[in-house]
């Protein structure tokens, strides 16, 4: 059997453009070949379609009717974790951070060894999508910007209260922490974070676009869910949001990048329209999705973090009897299509928003575009952003059904 495949007759999302380009797979590897390097195999010929790097999601607490911060016992988490690596392909999605809210101190210890990074490999790529390690958006967060988070389990990082103390062993397993930046001791948290290799995202918050400044030189990089539980925009107070708008490499800062839930729910459709625009380089989609996307419409009992019943229409969740949001119920290739038809953006240019500029976000060298070494990560779309094949090490693991 051979390993080697072509895929030819496409055009490749490359750095925000289409590009007509072949390129070739090797099955064995998972890794992306150089064109016209080697020679037989297969041919497939995807019929104009267009190829772009697999998704990858760095903000998702759940879906399926599973919550990331719901853990009864070992067997079922991994069980409801491995459901959702196989459902995120239809979605386009190939890696992904699993985000775990707020919880009480004792469970981060048994959660975060599960969301530990494993990547897909050829021989376990009907596995699914990659988990790339854990997403912490809490305990560390402004309890008068809480959102659907229960306040009472947040923490303030001044000693003996630390990352370490916190998350305990399960620290090896974060890469993304979101914090308050105004809160007393975040200055050392974020240094502490930086130094364990985790990066940092500012939200759930209520900080000056001056204290913002303060901790991008820190070395925080990110903004979680901009515009959403964070000061609003305003033209003489910016807040967070306004960080948007640093430029890159002026005055010893880099511009941060900045998460972002085109639903059409989270934000309005001009708002995410300027988030995109702010700097398209920096700007990166993601869903927020909760326990309920992948469900039926509805009211369902809370999680053990969220005791309140929440009522489900189409993809907006709120807090039964309130207007409180919870998450979102979107996907990820609704959230490429949405960035496309309100911004008026190419396809390619919304893609790079779920694939290249989360891969920069995270540091992430081996996937985020289709190139000479990188792994065999992609999606095939159709003209209008619909997944019509996923990809991941270099073998199809879903396709529409014709």
């Amino acid at each position: 059997m051979t390993t080697l495949t072509t895929f030819s007759n496409c055009r490749v999302c490359k750095d925000g453009e289409l590009v007509d380009e072949s390129f070739v797979v090797n099955s064995e590897t998972g890794l992306l070949l150089k064109r016209g390097t080697y020679t037989g195999g297969e041919i497939i010929d995807l019929g104009e379609a267009i190829v772009a790097p697999g998704f990858i999601e760095i903000q998702t607490n759940g879906m399926l009717g599973f919550h990331f911060s719901n853990f009864n016992n070992a067997d079922q988490y991994r069980n409801d974790l491995s459901k959702v690596q196989r459902y995120l392909p239809s979605t386009g999605v190939t890696s992904f951070y699993p985000t775990l809210s707020t919880v009480p101190g004792e469970l981060y210890s048994k959660i975060l060894p599960h969301l530990a990074e494993r990547d897909t490999t050829p021989s376990t790529s009907s596995d699914g999508a990659s988990i790339l390690g854990a997403h912490v958006e809490g305990p560390f967060l402004q309890p008068t910007r809480h959102g659907a988070h229960d306040p009472a389990q947040f923490k303030t990082p001044v000693a003996p209260v630390s990352a370490a103390s916190v998350y305990g062993e399960g620290l090896d397993a974060v890469k993304l922490a979101t914090l308050a930046p105004e809160l007393p001791g975040a200055d050392s948290l974020i240094t502490d974070l930086r130094r364990a290799n985790v990066r940092v995202a500012l939200g759930h918050s209520s900080a000056t676009y001056d204290q913002g400044i303060h901790a991008l030189r820190l070395g925080a990089t990110g903004l979680t869910h901009v515009f959403n539980c964070m000061n609003p925009l305003h033209h003489r107070a910016p807040g967070l949001a306004g960080l948007m708008t640093v430029p890159d490499g002026v005055n010893s800062l880099n511009a941060p990048f900045f998460g972002f839930i085109a639903d059409g729910v989270h934000l309005h459709s001009a708002a995410a329209t300027m988030a995109f625009r702010a700097n398209p380089q920096r700007a990166i989609l993601v869903t927020d999705s909760t326990e309920l996307a992948g469900v039926p419409d509805g009211t369902y009992s809370g999680n053990p973090w969220l005791p309140k019943s929440q009522t489900k229409i189409g993809i907006r969740v709120v807090i039964e009897g309130t207007d409180t949001l919870i998450g979102s119920c979107s996907t990820m290739d609704e959230c490429v299509k949405n960035l496309v038809n309100w911004s008026g953006c190419s396809l390619a240019n919304a893609v790079r928003c779920a694939t290249q500029n989360p891969a920069d976000f995270m540091g992430l060298s081996d996937r985020g575009r289709i190139e000479e070494g990188l792994r065999a990560d992609f999606t095939v779309l159709s003209d209008s952003g619909e997944i019509l094949q996923t990809w991941i090490a270099g073998h199809k693991v879903w396709e529409k059904e014709q």
